[in-house]
């Protein structure tokens, strides 16, 4: 048991220690080409690592090797990362990045803008959209062992909205549509990673392709609820269900505790901290959960989220 607690305890950077470590723009700019280039500077565009200083500008470097007719390729440190053509310090969005990946369910960009003085909204905004972007190109190994899947519906209440954008469906079932709502599937391998996605609807045949991408045919097994969009999942994967209407929530190995925990994550993140996420940017948020949770148990989730950027 005590090693189970020592495991679960991933201490992160504080705030004293990640200004100690980021005390300007050149911590910063070290830090990044140390991450993205752990081997030696290369060029972005051809991966020579035959690079040369540019001139006296610092973090700039030339490559001679791009162009047939040797003229030289002048990139920074920053060519080709979310941090590009934006005329916010290094220091800032590192900032950012630290604040949305210590806040377990997620911090706003309207609590952003409020803590590091940024002249508008809209630039908190887009900075952190812009790294969700990154942090939704993380790359995953299929599921395998023990996986959980489920599926839930993110948004208001039809009730809440105005009459005109109320919709007409009808939620749940196997139709796949709730009105007002945006369907996310989930699978979760016992112990380990998540990996979650908006789909259209939780048709049994959506809902098959999602699991056939997720996870691995060599899965011991694939637990989920009674709901009929799973009932060919049996054809594909060793499958076993829970009928949560007749009481059933555990049978043996068989139950989905660990995705609806994931769920209530989400949830509890959208509506106590975003309160409202549109459909079109769903997938940014749910990724930005979904990176924080693999990343649970790594000691430098700052890191790796930089390695994405």
């Amino acid at each position: 048991m005590a090693r189970n607690k020592q495991d679960k305890t991933i201490r992160q950077m504080t705030f004293a220690e990640w200004d100690a470590a980021f005390p300007d723009e050149d911590a910063c700019c070290a830090y990044l080409v140390g991450h993205r280039w752990p081997e030696g500077v290369a060029c972005p565009r051809c991966g020579n690592v035959k690079v040369t200083p540019s001139g006296g500008k610092p973090w700039n470097w030339e490559c001679y090797e791009c162009d047939p007719n040797g003229k030289s390729y002048r990139f920074s440190h920053i060519v080709g990362t979310i941090f590009e053509n934006t005329n916010k310090p290094l220091r800032d969005w590192f900032r950012v990045i630290h604040l949305m990946l210590t806040s377990k369910k997620g911090i706003s960009a309207l609590q952003i803008h409020r803590m590091l003085g940024f002249g508008s909204y809209r630039t908190a905004w887009y900075m952190c959209m812009r790294i969700r972007g990154a942090l939704a190109n993380e790359d995953f190994q299929k599921l395998m062992g023990i996986v959980e899947v489920d599926e839930t519906w993110v948004g208001g209440k039809a009730a809440n909205r105005h009459i005109g954008k109320r919709g007409g469906g009808k939620g749940g079932g196997g139709g796949g549509t709730a009105s007002g709502k945006a369907a996310v599937a989930g699978g979760v391998q016992r112990k380990g990673n998540v990996v979650a996605r908006v789909v259209e609807n939780v048709r049994s045949s959506t809902l098959t392709n999602f699991v056939r991408e997720a996870i691995s045919t060599k899965v011991s097994l694939v637990c989920t609820d009674a709901s009929n969009s799973y009932q060919y999942l049996g054809q594909h994967f060793p499958h076993g269900s829970v009928d949560h209407r007749r009481g059933e929530y555990v049978v043996g190995a068989i139950h989905t505790n660990t995705i609806e925990g994931f769920w209530s994550l989400v949830k509890h993140g959208m509506v106590g901290t975003f309160h409202k996420v549109s459909h079109k940017y769903l997938p940014l948020y749910v990724a930005e959960f979904q990176f924080r949770y693999n990343n649970r148990q790594n000691p430098d989730i700052f890191g790796e989220a930089i390695k994405g950027c």
